[in-house]
C-alpha cells in the first residue's frame, strides 16, 4: 500500500485534511464540494496521492540531492 499518512473528513460545506495526525488544509464552499466529489471516485493510492497534492505536501525528486548540489 502507498500510505502516505494522509487523512480527510468531510462535512457539510467543509473538507478537513490532515497528515499524521495533524490538521494541515481546510477546504471550504466550493473546493470542498470538488473536493469530496473527486476523492470519492479514487483508490486508496490514488488518494494519498492527490491528499498529498493538495496540501502541497509531496516530493519533487530534488529532496535527496539538493544539499550536495555545487554549481
Amino acid at each position: 500500500m502507498d500510505d502516505l499518512g494522509f487523512t480527510f473528513r468531510v462535512t457539510r460545506g467543509q473538507a478537513f485534511i490532515a497528515h499524521r495526525g495533524r490538521q494541515v488544509v481546510i477546504l471550504r464552499g466550493r473546493q470542498a464540494e470538488l473536493f469530496a466529489a473527486k476523492i470519492v471516485d479514487l483508490e486508496f493510492s490514488a488518494q494519498q496521492q492527490y491528499l498529498a497534492r493538495v496540501t502541497g505536501n509531496f516530493k519533487r525528486g530534488n529532496e535527496r540531492n539538493a544539499g550536495r548540489r555545487r554549481d
